[in-house]
């Protein structure tokens, strides 16, 4: 480590080094270099890597991670002892688990209507619309799908398959003004609204639980409502212990009956920060990292 030259990792996965489907993942690395900090971009899981070496070790898209979520929680852990982890091994276990939507709620933040089905639960399956099926740890709408009303057998074979594997499942009404209005995904860095994205619905009818899905479709820029920002920055002050979070997420979508914004997911682990849709925010970004290593 040395003060003159901060050393970061940004931290991906095996399978993004190979794809390079992580659009948001050079441009910052080229950025942080040419303010002058040494930058190494790194799997998760790799054994040879010296944790310890660098000032900051920046989880960025560790997509594989919902399929060894034990596996991932006890790696944050062990490198928030050597080093700084942003963001911090208390808020990547807490938000690996989707089941803090019920805390989020406990808080009076409103979310999407949630039921879960730990693995023994006799599952409770709407039976008047279309609903969601999806695990409480996932990323990518991997293992979610979509149901509409008489699918009751369907839906409880895709929670039995999760149930097999050792997750929860969660249930949820299908949000049907997504269909018209979108999702939007409000980008926060050093504590701060960066920028905004509006995305369409990532569950169509009939697509398997099984199926490879598209996570961001339709992707295009959102200048968010007030209430839409008042709900995000409402949802990451419930977070529990008030950590200091170098970069969040939050979901949004419209309530069925009011039409108000609720949250659908607030994403601290390993969030797309969508930076390809808006270049300008590349020096913010560039600014927090620096920053968070000292």
């Amino acid at each position: 480590m040395s003060p003159d030259r901060p050393t970061i990792a940004l931290v991906t996965s095996r399978p993004q080094l190979e794809t390079g489907l992580d659009r948001d993942l050079p441009e910052p690395a080229r950025s942080l270099g040419a303010a002058g900090a040494d930058v190494a971009t790194v799997s998760w899981d790799d054994p040879d890597v010296d944790w310890e070496r660098f000032d900051l070790v920046v989880i960025r898209s560790a997509w594989d991670y919902s399929e060894r979520v034990a596996e991932f929680v006890a790696w944050a852990g062990r490198v928030a002892r050597l080093t700084v982890l942003a963001n911090p091994a208390s808020v990547v276990r807490w938000n690996t688990d989707k089941r803090y939507l019920a805390e989020l709620a406990a808080e009076g933040v409103p979310v999407v209507p949630t039921r879960y089905v730990a693995p023994g639960d006799v599952p409770e399956i709407p039976d008047d619309g279309t609903f969601v099926v999806k695990p409480t740890s996932g990323a990518g709408a991997r293992l979610a799908a979509r149901y509409e009303k008489g699918e009751y057998e369907a839906a409880v074979r895709h929670i039995e398959r999760m149930h097999g594997q050792g997750l929860t499942a969660m249930v949820q009404p299908y949000m049907p003004r997504i269909d018209e209005t979108g999702e939007r995904a409000l980008v926060f860095v050093g504590g701060r609204f960066l920028h905004a994205v509006q995305k369409g619905a990532v569950l169509a009818p009939g697509t398997a639980y099984d199926d490879e899905k598209m996570p961001h479709p339709d992707l295009r820029g959102w200048q968010p409502t007030a209430a839409e920002l008042a709900l995000a920055e409402r949802a990451l002050a419930a977070v529990p212990g008030s950590p200091e979070l170098l970069y969040a997420r939050v979901d949004l979508v419209d309530d069925a009956d009011s039409g108000e914004p609720c949250v659908m997911e607030v994403e601290l682990v390993e969030p797309n920060l969508f930076l390809s849709l808006h270049a300008d925010s590349l020096p913010a970004v560039t600014e927090e990292i620096l920053t968070a290593a000292g």
